[in-house]
């Protein structure tokens, strides 16, 4: 699993990155975590608001802080209104 953190490093952007350090722990799975802060990267995604979250290549969240319980859950399947 790819867990990417797009952002360009505001204070919620830094917080969801230690979030999803956070949950990937708690799931007990390996995930590969990869903070984007590229802008044109970041753009490839279609993402206006940041922090973005992507797993597997899949916007999952954008513009919000998510708690561990709900990055859990996204890594599970479970899906997140962008």
């Amino acid at each position: 699993m790819k867990i990417e953190v797009l952002g360009t490093g505001c204070a919620k952007c830094v917080a969801l990155e230690k979030v999803v350090k956070e949950a990937v722990a708690k799931s007990g799975k390996f995930a590969q975590i990869e903070k984007v802060d590229d802008i044109m990267k970041i753009m490839e995604y279609q993402v206006v608001s940041t922090p973005g979250l992507v797993i597997d290549g899949k916007v999952v969240s954008t513009g919000k802080l998510l708690s561990v319980d709900e990055v859990v859950a996204l890594m599970h399947g479970g899906s997140e209104e962008c």
